[in-house]
């Protein structure tokens, strides 16, 4: 089965979108850094904690992941201050 949207590995890191894990007070030292990057393709890389076996059992109706996904979960005031990066649809 073809899927409709598959992740490019070659795309490179273009900008990060918003404020950076240390400017917004959630990291501490490198080992701990949250992150939102647009790619060379448009498409978003997420850095978070991988909360996968957490939240498998609890999804919402309607809502899968695929054997190759996770799921992570970044700060909330990290999306936040992204939003004036991400353009409108």
């Amino acid at each position: 089965m073809t899927r409709s949207w598959e992740a490019d590995p070659a795309a490179l890191f273009v900008r990060r979108l918003g404020k950076s894990a240390a400017e917004l007070g959630n990291s501490q030292g490198r080992d701990e850094c949250p992150d939102i990057w647009q790619l060379s393709n448009g498409d978003i890389a997420v850095i978070g904690r991988d909360l996968t076996d957490d939240y498998a059992s609890r999804l919402p109706e309607g809502v899968a992941l695929g054997a190759d996904e996770r799921l992570v979960v970044i700060p909330g005031d990290m999306l936040s201050a992204a939003k004036p990066d991400i353009d409108d649809a």
